[in-house]
């Protein structure tokens, strides 16, 4: 019977299926290569985040109506919200680290951006909310408190993701510097 079951469509498939097993531990990646593709992911995040910090102090003390403050700065939140979600999108991609505890350090990587951009997806929304009164800067900078306050909260623990392979890959690879 066992001799009846190797056809070349069962040899095959049986083939098929040891390679897609062995691809399953293939979305790892080798510490320098995983290091170049989340600092190239990053790389842009962080130039979006240092426009919005530039430009929101440009419209805090701009002379502009409430209402053009307002929507400059839903704008901008709006920016850093998308920058940070792409950037969150392209370290998951970038897959699990060939070292320990790998899948922890995407986790802590991904979940950190995730945090990041909900804090400045909250602040825009609580900006929209705003009247564009008076009372407006204030709300604003109430809102930008809270946001600095979520954005420190998912600062990524790196006490907890200690790989000697992955430091050693950050400050060799051209894409970290």
């Amino acid at each position: 019977m066992l001799l009846d079951m190797r056809t070349p469509r069962a040899v095959l498939s049986a083939v098929l299926v040891v390679l897609a097993l062995a691809g399953c531990g293939g979305d790892r990646s080798a510490p320098r290569i995983w290091a170049a593709d989340v600092c190239e992911a990053l790389s842009p995040w962080r130039d979006e985040i240092d426009s919005l910090s530039s430009g929101t102090q440009q419209q805090m003390t701009a002379k502009t109506t409430p209402a053009q403050a307002k929507e400059n700065l839903v704008r901008l939140l709006g920016g850093a919200e998308q920058a940070s979600e792409t950037a969150r999108q392209l370290v998951e991609q970038a897959g699990v680290p060939d070292v320990d505890e790998g899948s922890a350090i995407v986790d802590g990587f991904v979940g950190s951006l995730a945090g990041v951009r909900d804090a400045y997806g909250k602040a825009k929304k609580s900006i929209e909310g705003l009247d564009a009164d008076q009372a407006f800067y204030d709300g604003v900078g109430a809102a930008v408190e809270t946001l600095n306050k979520e954005y420190d909260a998912s600062a990524l623990d790196t006490s907890k993701l200690n790989s000697p392979e992955l430091a050693r890959a950050f400050d060799e690879v051209p894409e970290c510097r």
